[in-house]
């Protein structure tokens, strides 16, 4: 397994604490969101003299937005940046509120990221990864069902997010493991507690059956804390790392 840390920022200085501690603490990789790399995605060589050539710097790129035309060409300017910059895959949230969708229109959108997937495969080496989430389309148990059944040769595949799972009311997230363990190439392990994120550990998740689930299927993908709670980058980096060590061994 290869564990990862994500973080959004606020400034710089945020910025630099993340790029330069994450090795150091020990971590493998960073998942990072859009406003960490988008204002270098049209100069990806850029990003790289500021922020170096780190192993594992952009392991993956989250990318969120509807399937619409402006949307989709930003997806592809993506796409050639994590080409450059050496970002195995693109966490992709699908900002549609679930309202707005229906099992018919969930099968299209399906479809459409199914030959997205094949295209990022195909032609820059980059794997898409679906991130279910709170009031998106793929948000309660059915929809998981209903969207794969639609995918080939895993060209989407499936980041499974431990929070957003429990907000969605879907309490037996080992089962989800177990059933799609051929579609989960990513996790974004992550606490919540009073309508909250919380640190890794700190919330009202039970980790235990999830831990249990995941050593089970063998699993050996990335494994990423998606810290949120809003607290101190370094202390956050250092709890949900020994936490997720603890507990996955």
């Amino acid at each position: 397994m290869k564990l990862a840390f994500s973080r959004p920022t606020s400034s710089n200085e945020e910025m630099n604490v993340l790029f330069h501690h994450y090795l150091e603490v020990g971590y493998k990789g960073l998942q990072l969101k859009a406003s960490q790399y988008m204002p270098y995605v049209q100069d990806p060589n850029l990003f790289l003299e500021k922020w170096g050539e780190k192993n594992g710097i952009a392991s993956a790129l989250i990318f969120g937005g509807d399937l619409r035309k402006n949307n989709l060409e930003k997806f592809k300017q993506v796409l050639k940046f994590a080409n450059t910059v050496g970002t195995e895959s693109i966490v992709f949230c699908h900002g549609l509120p679930r309202q707005h969708s229906s099992d018919s229109k969930l099968r299209d959108y399906a479809k459409e990221l199914n030959d997205l997937g094949l295209e990022a495969k195909e032609n820059y080496g980059v794997q898409l990864s679906l991130h279910h989430h709170y009031n998106q389309p793929v948000m309660y148990r059915k929809d998981f069902d209903i969207f794969f059944e639609q995918v080939t040769n895993n060209a989407v595949t499936l980041t499974v997010d431990t929070a957003h799972l429990y907000k969605s009311g879907i309490e037996d997230m080992a089962e989800i493991i177990y059933s799609f363990h051929d579609r989960i190439d990513n996790f974004h392990m992550k606490d919540f507690a009073r309508g909250d994120w919380q640190v890794l550990g700190q919330g009202d998740i039970n980790f235990d059956p999830i831990f249990q689930a995941i050593k089970e299927i063998g699993y050996d993908g990335w494994i990423s804390a998606d810290e949120e709670s809003g607290g101190e980058i370094i202390d956050g980096m250092q709890a949900c790392l020994e936490y997720m060590v603890k507990n996955l061994k």
